[in-house]
């Protein structure tokens, strides 16, 4: 059967995750019921990785094979007019028959925004952590270069992850001012089961002066959980 690729875009506040759950609607669900009349049968699609619920995506890739074959054109139309408003197929290509969207990635990254208005900004709800103090960019982003390379990040794993290894590989990790709001962009070849919102809430106990960046470091290195901060919002 012939595979094919796609890139997924999609608002997460729609959605309980990407993952198909019993009684939960989920990115996987939506786009396998849209492919199943086209494929004339039930399809799998695979995930490069799954998001929690909440948590948005501007390129998410993912594989299907198809008992059909049709030109990825069309089936880019006919998923983008009948899955949700909230998800968008931005391109499907064909693939080798050896692809696949988890095991081949080899490159992930996330944007996490947090907005230091004093007000709620409306226009961005679901889409940002309204954090309405200041924080300390720069030092948030000192303590975000302790994360870079090879790290056990045991620390800021959840307690249901079901990762085998808790080593991952970070070649980006970088908090900036992006007017109103705070941008952090960490970028690794896998991530542990709440990791990235887990670290987000760790660098804010950084940017409030309640934590040095020596300490944010040391939790790192103690590898508990128990230690680390909160578990910021999946919105952001």
């Amino acid at each position: 059967m012939p595979r094919y690729r796609l890139l997924v875009e999609y608002d997460g506040a729609a959605f309980h995750g990407w993952q198909r759950q019993k009684g939960q609607a989920s990115v996987q669900q939506a786009i396998e019921e849209a492919l199943e009349p086209l494929c004339g049968g039930p399809v799998t699609l695979h995930g490069a990785g799954r998001t929690d619920a909440g948590v948005h995506a501007s390129g998410q890739v993912a594989h299907f094979d198809s008992p059909r074959a049709r030109l990825p054109g069309a089936f880019r139309q006919a998923l983008n007019v009948n899955t949700p408003h909230t998800l968008t197929i931005r391109s499907c290509m064909a693939a080798d028959d050896d692809f696949h969207s988890r095991f081949h990635a080899y490159y992930r990254e996330y944007l996490y925004r947090i907005h230091t208005r004093f007000t709620y900004p409306a226009l961005l709800h679901n889409h940002i952590w309204h954090h309405p103090k200041p924080l300390d960019v720069a030092a948030m982003n000192a303590a975000a270069e302790h994360l870079l390379g090879k790290r056990d990040f045991s620390a800021f794993r959840a307690a249901a992850c079901q990762a085998d290894d808790p080593v991952k590989i970070l070649s980006l990790a970088e908090v900036s001012q992006a007017g109103e709001e705070i941008h952090l962009r960490i970028g690794a070849n896998a991530f542990l089961h709440h990791m990235v919102r887990n670290i987000v809430g760790s660098l804010a106990l950084v940017g409030r002066g309640e934590w040095t960046s020596e300490r944010f470091a040391e939790v790192l290195a103690a590898g508990d959980r128990t230690q680390a901060g909160p578990t910021a919002p999946a919105g952001g």
